[in-house]
């Protein structure tokens, strides 16, 4: 597997996430970074496809964003979880909702642990 990339299903797994929506779906989807924020214009304007957005935002609008933005998944922080709105929303737009319990920071921590990098590397990459 090329560095910095790996299945949903390996990300889920070796962090130990809650998979809420679309587990049947995780083993076809590549992470290719990962992009932390509650603000969805920002998801639209900066974090690429395959992104793994890391929010504590679970309105239906973060299912709605991370769909356009052709995001990998979303990891819901905090302990917080959609309601059925977005639940639905997401089962019905095939994205990937994963859950835990710790902070955005230990989050990020985790996923660069396991080899993943931010959409701001990426992008750094591409400029050099």
């Amino acid at each position: 597997m090329e560095a910095g990339k790996m299945t949903l299903d390996d990300v889920a797994r070796r962090c130990s996430f809650e998979v809420l929506v679309g587990s049947e779906l995780l083993s076809g989807r590549t992470v290719a970074q990962v992009f932390a924020s509650d603000r969805m214009s920002d998801v639209l304007a900066s974090a690429g496809a395959g992104a793994l957005l890391v929010t504590g935002l679970v309105s239906p609008q973060s299912v709605v964003t991370a769909h356009i933005a052709d995001a990998a998944g979303i990891v819901y922080v905090r302990g917080k979880r959609p309601g059925p709105d977005a639940l639905d929303k997401a089962r019905v737009l095939g994205v990937v909702l994963l859950a835990t319990p710790l902070s955005t920071f230990d989050v990020c921590c985790l996923l660069g642990s396991v080899g993943l990098s931010g959409a701001d590397a990426h992008r750094r990459e591409k400029l050099t």
